[in-house]
């Protein structure tokens, strides 16, 4: 009997006990991407490295587009809502020195026409207007011509608003088209040339009709 307790003692523990005597001990390979340092890579780990590699893409181009735009030309936007470019100097719009100039008067620009509702509360009445622009003959014609292409949307704007402030006993009568050529004029040189002397020398109509 005692030999029979002493080779039941010396019995190798079978496959149904590895629970009891502790859980399984498992190796990973040193190349595994699921480790690091020979450690198991947290789930959670995993998922944040991918997060930043997606993120920093992101986050280059957003640097980017904000470093454009503080480096990028810049423009200004009225306070009536029309973005215009950003003013030039009076000295980058002059004629060359030396450069023989046209006729002593200055040079014209055609502003488009503008159809403006006139403020009559008791009837729809509205106005039609076209404006030419005498321009300094100081300023090159070629670059100046250009900067107001560029300003344009603003001139029609300035030009509809006021307008669009009359009442039709405030347009009658040659006085009064006087009083409106010089108040365009000088909203015009304030809008383009602000801080400088005025470069628009006359507003001129060039079509004026109210219905």
């Amino acid at each position: 009997m005692a030999k029979d307790k002493n080779i039941e003692e010396r019995k190798e523990p079978q496959q149904g006990d590895l629970g009891a005597a502790g859980p399984e001990r498992v190796t990973t390979p040193p190349g595994d991407p699921k480790t690091a340092g020979g450690r198991r890579m947290p789930l959670g780990g995993k998922y944040l490295q991918w997060i930043i590699i997606a993120a920093v893409p992101v986050i280059c181009a957003g640097a980017g587009f904000g470093l454009g735009r503080l480096l990028g030309p810049s423009a200004t936007t009225d306070t009536a809502g029309t973005t215009r470019q950003a003013v030039p100097t009076q000295a980058q719009l002059a004629r060359p020195e030396g450069a023989e100039k046209d006729s002593q008067k200055g040079w014209y620009f055609d502003v488009e026409p503008v159809v403006a509702n006139l403020n009559e509360p008791s009837a729809t009445r509205y106005v039609r207007a076209a404006l030419t622009l005498e321009i300094s003959n100081d300023l090159d014609q070629k670059k100046t011509t250009a900067f107001l292409q560029g300003n344009a949307p603003l001139l029609k704007n300035l030009l509809t608003i006021y307008l669009a402030s009359q009442t039709i006993e405030n347009m009658r009568g040659d006085r009064n088209l006087r009083r409106i050529q010089l108040e365009m004029l000088d909203s015009f040189n304030e809008k383009l040339f602000p801080g400088g002397a005025p470069q628009i020398k006359q507003v001129l109509f060039k079509e004026f009709a109210v219905q």
